[in-house]
C-alpha cells in the first residue's frame, strides 16, 4: 500500500510541477512588456532581465523565451542568448498557438517544460515561452518525499504490529484460542443444532433478559418475530430460570403447565469469571408423546378401513359363489354388472383423476368402509390430483383426510340417505381437500370449539375431541389452513389448504 501510494504521490509531484512551469509560462506570456520587447530593435535587453526576476522568484529552472525562428531571448546562461532553443518542442506553440506541457532534453539537461505562444495585439504568434524544472531536481524531490513517507509507513507497521500483537492475544483469550474459521464453523453448527433439534432452547443473562431463542421454542410457546432483548417475564415460567440464576443449582425434569400445555423444563447455569451469567433452558412438550400414540392410532384405523374393505369384497365373493352354485346365473351377472359399473366410475376418478398413491390408498379404505356402512362416498368427478410433493407424507394425511372422513360419517350415520363427498384439486399454488356431509350439521356456538383438544358433541364413554385437533395441527405443521362451513340439518363442509412449496422458517436470534 505505501508503495503505491508513493507511486501515485511522485506521479502528482510530476503532475504538479508541470502544470506550475505552464502557468509561470502563461504569465510571462501575457505581460505587455513581453509583448511590447518583441517590436524593439534589441528585444532580450528588456526580455532577460525579466524572465530572469520571473525565474528566480518562482524557483524555476529556467525562463526562455524565444521568436518564431527558436532564438533566444533569455537564458539563465547568458552565453545561451542569441542561439536556437533545443529540445525541438516548440511546434505546437508556435505553429498551432496552443498552451501544453512537454518534457525534452534542452541545454541544462531533461527538463518538464511548460510552453506558451507570445500574441500581439492582433493575435498573431510572435513567440514562444519555456519555463522548465530539471527531471533531477524533480526527482530528487520525490525521493525525498518517498523516503519521508516510508520512514512514517515503517514507524507505524512497527507499531500496527505490536499493537496486532496485543489485540491478537487479547482477543484469542476472549475465543478460547479459536480461529476465526473455528469461531464461524462453530456459529454455523450451533445454529443447525439449536435449530435442528425439536426441543425449544432459550437463553437469558443474569439480568433475565432474552439472548438465544431457537424456532421450535418459539413454536412450543407461541411467540413469533424476534424476543431478542427482551425480558423473559410473560413468555415463558420465569420462576425456574430466576431461581437457578440465584443459586446456580441446575433443574432437572420439571413438570410446568404453561398456558394449557405441560412441558416438560431442565435449567443449567451459565458461569464466567465474575460467577453466574446466565442460564440455559430446554424444554419440551409433553403432549408430543400424545400426538405419537394419536398418529399410531389413525395408522392402525386406516389399516381396520382396508381391512373392511376386505371383508366386503369377501362377502361380495361369498354370496357370488353361492349364486353360481344354486344355478342362478342372471342374477350373478346382474350382480357382477352392478358391481363393475360402481368400480368403473369410482376407479376412472380415483385412478385417472386421483394419481397419487397416498391419497389413493387412503379413499380405497374409507370407500369399503362407507361400503360396510351403509354409506354413499363419492368422490366428485371434478376432482383432479397429481402425484403430492415429498413434503406431504402418509402419516399426516392419514391423521388430515382420515379424521375429516370419519368425522363425516359419523355425522351422517343417523341420516336416512346418508352421503358423503370428497373433492381434491391441485390448481394453483395450493393443494386443496373438501370433505362434505349431508348430516346434521354443526350448531354455530361449537363451531369456533371444534379444533380443541377434548371438545366434542358426541356421547359415550370413549374418550373423544382428539380427531380435529390433530388434523389441524398436522395441517399448520405444513403451513396450510382448515376451514369449517356449517349449517344446521343441512350438512358440513371441511376444506384444507396445503401450499405446494412447504419452507421450514428459522429465526435466528
Amino acid at each position: 500500500m505505501s508503495l503505491f501510494y508513493s507511486y501515485m504521490e511522485s506521479k502528482q509531484i510530476e503532475e504538479n510541477k508541470g502544470k506550475l512551469a505552464l502557468e509561470i509560462s502563461k504569465t510571462v506570456s501575457f505581460m505587455p512588456t513581453i509583448m511590447e520587447a518583441f517590436e524593439t530593435s534589441n528585444p532580450s535587453k528588456i526580455i532577460q532581465p525579466l524572465a530572469e526576476k520571473v525565474r528566480k522568484e518562482t524557483g524555476a529552472e529556467f525562463v526562455v523565451v524565444g521568436n518564431l525562428s527558436g532564438t533566444r531571448y533569455s537564458h539563465p546562461l547568458k552565453s545561451k542568448i542569441g542561439k536556437k532553443m533545443k529540445g525541438g518542442d516548440n511546434d505546437k506553440a508556435i505553429k498551432k498557438g496552443e498552451y501544453y506541457i512537454s518534457k525534452a532534453n534542452g541545454s541544462l539537461g531533461p527538463s518538464i517544460r511548460g510552453k506558451s505562444p507570445i500574441l500581439n495585439k492582433k493575435g498573431e504568434v510572435i513567440g514562444v515561452v519555456s519555463v522548465g524544472f530539471l527531471l533531477k531536481d524533480v526527482n530528487q524531490q520525490i525521493t525525498k518525499k518517498i523516503i519521508k513517507e516510508l520512514l512514517v509507513s515503517m514507524v507505524a507497521l512497527i507499531i500496527s504490529f505490536f499493537g496486532s500483537m496485543l489485540l491478537g492475544r487479547n482477543i484469542r483469550k476472549d475465543t478460547m484460542g479459536l480461529e476465526p474459521y473455528e469461531i464461524a464453523s462453530l456459529y454455523k453448527e450451533k445454529n443447525a443444532v439449536l435449530h435442528g433439534v425439536k426441543e425449544g432452547i432459550l437463553a437469558v443473562n443474569r439480568d433475565g433478559i432474552i439472548t438465544m431463542m431457537n424456532h421450535p421454542a418459539k413454536r412450543l410457546l407461541h411467540i413469533k418475530g424476534s424476543v431478542r432483548h427482551i425480558k423473559v417475564d410473560g413468555l415463558f415460567p420465569s420462576g425456574d430460570l430466576y431461581q437457578v440464576l440465584q443459586s446456580g443449582s441446575p433443574i432437572v425434569d420439571k413438570e410446568v403447565v404453561w398456558k394449557e400445555k405441560t412441558v416438560i423444563v431442565n435449567c443449567t447455569p451459565l458461569f464466567d469469571d465474575s460467577g453466574i451469567s446466565g442460564v440455559v433452558a430446554s424444554f419440551r412438550d409433553k403432549t408430543e408423546i400424545e400426538q405419537m400414540v394419536n398418529t399410531i392410532s389413525e395408522v392402525k384405523s386406516y389399516s381396520e378401513d382396508l381391512r373392511a374393505q376386505t371383508h366386503e369384497y369377501t362377502n361380495k365373493l361369498y354370496v357370488l359363489s353361492g349364486l353360481l352354485q344354486l344355478g342362478e346365473f342372471e342374477q350373478a351377472v346382474s350382480m357382477i354388472q352392478a358391481e363393475t359399473q360402481v368400480l368403473q366410475v369410482q376407479n376412472t376418478i380415483l385412478f385417472n383423476q386421483i394419481k397419487d398413491s397416498k391419497v389413493q390408498a387412503i379413499l380405497l379404505g374409507k370407500l369399503g368402509k362407507a361400503s360396510e356402512k351403509k354409506i354413499k362416498f363419492e368422490i366428485l368427478s371434478e376432482s383432479y390430483l397429481e402425484t403430492l410433493p415429498s413434503h406431504l407424507k402418509l402419516s399426516s394425511l392419514i391423521v388430515i383426510l382420515g379424521n375429516l372422513i370419519d368425522n363425516a360419517f359419523d355425522a351422517v350415520s343417523e341420516s336416512h340417505n346418508p352421503v358423503v363427498k370428497f373433492f381434491a384439486t391441485d390448481i394453483g399454488s395450493d393443494i386443496i381437500f373438501e370433505v362434505s356431509d349431508n348430516g346434521k350439521g354443526i350448531s354455530e356456538k361449537d363451531i369456533p370449539l371444534l379444533f380443541n383438544r377434548g371438545f366434542t358433541s358426541k356421547n359415550g364413554d370413549k374418550p373423544r375431541g382428539f380427531g380435529l385437533s390433530n388434523a389441524e395441527e398436522a395441517v399448520v405443521e405444513m403451513n396450510g389452513m382448515i376451514e369449517v362451513q356449517s349449517t344446521p340439518e343441512s350438512g358440513t363442509v371441511f376444506t384444507v389448504y396445503l401450499p405446494k412449496k412447504y419452507e421450514r422458517r428459522f429465526d435466528h436470534e
